[in-house]
């Protein structure tokens, strides 16, 4: 029997963290995948997750897995995929390692990823996003760091990772712009509304000389978390939903202000390759779903397009005495 423990380690410290030389981010999303799975297989084994063994992790175990994913946790499919990339991204690796698995680790390579639909994307409406943006108190340390959070989150259209790491070196406020590090570690130079480099001015005044370089940061002054960050989200969008009652039947999440952003821009310019730059896609086939969400593209093409004539006509009713001798005869 073969420890798993040694082997996940070594994954996750030499190959994707050395090797591959992957960012935080990945290493997180790819240690978070592996917890929920080892903690599933204890249960289901009735044994302590260090005591795993890699004969135990099976396809039928990980595909059990997957189940419990969307039926027990309620995860989508987006998510489930998401899981499954992680557990055969270490299966491949468990190819020249344990040869002696090999066929374990095909099967398990073999569970297809499921098919997820193309849905339109979640965004507020110009009213709902400024309850948002006025739910913040700016008379309280809390209210001022929050409203510039927000404020920067929608301007910028930043990922939650790239918020809760912009750091104090990335903002030039002389410029009004904030240097962002993406994803795939793709550089971008961002420009800020005035409204935002002013809440961000703001904050920066009173935040204070802190250790951390991270611009938002918690009450102990250590880096504000994504999960901090959606905790505030969600407290500020239920004030805002007070003014806003739509807002009670939507999902305001770190990603739906992103995509509040971009179809700001694309409302804006009307240019989809200018909100590809502002989002930093790195192609423009992930930036065409916002095409789809926004009614204006619609009403312009609506309104140039020439439809075929209606033919006229006028309809003339039968006479009841007429029709009921027709029935009758």
């Amino acid at each position: 029997m073969t420890p798993i423990a040694p082997l996940i380690e070594a994954f996750l410290r030499d190959t994707v963290a050395c090797q591959r030389g992957a960012s935080r981010h990945t290493r997180e999303s790819y240690a978070s995948s592996f917890q929920l799975l080892f903690v599933f297989a204890a249960d289901r084994l009735k044994v302590k997750p260090s005591a795993l063994t890699l004969e135990q992790i099976d396809a039928g175990l990980v595909s059990a897995f997957l189940e419990h994913l969307e039926d027990e946790r309620k995860n989508a499919a987006v998510t489930r995929n998401v899981r499954l990339a992680a557990i055969k991204s270490f299966f491949r690796f468990l190819e020249y390692r344990q040869p002696a698995a090999l066929e374990q680790i095909r099967r398990v390579l073999a569970i297809p990823f499921k098919k997820t639909d193309t849905r339109l994307v979640p965004y507020l409406l110009r009213e709902e996003l400024q309850a948002v943006l006025d739910a913040p108190d700016p008379a309280t340390r809390d209210g001022i760091r929050d409203r510039a959070m927000l404020h920067v989150a929608v301007c910028a259209g930043l990922r939650v990772s790239e918020l809760t790491g912009l750091k104090v070196d990335d903002i030039d406020l002389p410029s009004m712009s904030i240097r962002v590090l993406g994803k795939g570690r793709r550089e971008r130079t961002l420009p800020l509304w005035k409204p935002a480099a002013a809440a961000l001015r703001a904050w920066l005044a009173i935040r204070g000389q802190v250790a951390t370089p991270e611009v938002f940061v918690n009450a102990r002054n250590e880096p504000l978390s994504r999960w901090g960050f959606a905790y505030l989200l969600r407290q500020h969008a239920a004030t805002a939903a007070r003014k806003q009652p739509g807002l009670a039947k939507k999902r305001v999440s770190p990603h739906v202000l992103r995509h509040t952003c971009a179809m700001v821009v694309l409302q804006a310019t009307g240019d989809i390759r200018k909100v590809s730059l502002w989002l930093g896609h790195a192609t423009l086939t992930t930036t065409e779903v916002y095409t789809r969400g926004d009614p204006t593209e619609k009403l312009d093409a609506m309104e140039a397009i020439v439809p075929p004539h209606l033919r006229r006509g006028v309809f003339q009713p039968t006479d009841q005495l007429i029709e009921l001798l027709r029935r009758t005869s």
